[in-house]
């Protein structure tokens, strides 16, 4: 993949991802409860989780506008994605009632982790043969 091209799959990833920490998570915990929303009855929980992911959505909205000079946000999401996702999984294996997790948010941080990375990631590769070349 080109240079090029991996800058416009990096920011419309973030775009995308952006948009749907700031405007998708709450519908998704309506529509699908047990796999977006955690515990049962009334929770503060929502708008909490609701408020950082929406706060981040906007830091990578500003990421999209140059992805190279906003690393540590994206990286940030990357591993912040990992470490949440794996600790819901931890959480939703012992915890019957939490199980549709493991369909719903679960692998949507782990996806989101993996398409981030890896398109940093060629970027790496592409500022080394860059530097190497010259």
């Amino acid at each position: 993949m080109s240079a090029a091209n991996r800058h416009l799959y990096l920011r419309i990833a973030l775009i995308v991802i952006g948009l749907t920490f700031i405007f998708g998570i709450y519908p998704l915990g309506i529509v699908w409860p047990s796999g977006w929303t955690w515990g049962h009855g009334h929770s503060h929980y929502l708008m909490m989780i609701l408020g950082i992911y929406a706060t981040l959505g906007v830091f990578l909205l500003l990421a999209s506008r140059d992805p190279d000079a906003h690393k540590s946000i994206i990286w940030f999401t990357v591993w912040s994605s990992v470490v949440h996702g794996a600790i819901m999984a931890l959480q939703a294996f012992s915890d019957a009632p939490e199980r549709g997790h493991l369909l719903g948010d679960v692998p949507a941080l782990f996806l989101i982790a993996i398409v981030l990375a890896a398109l940093m990631q060629m970027g790496s590769a592409d500022r080394v043969a860059s530097a190497t070349a010259r």
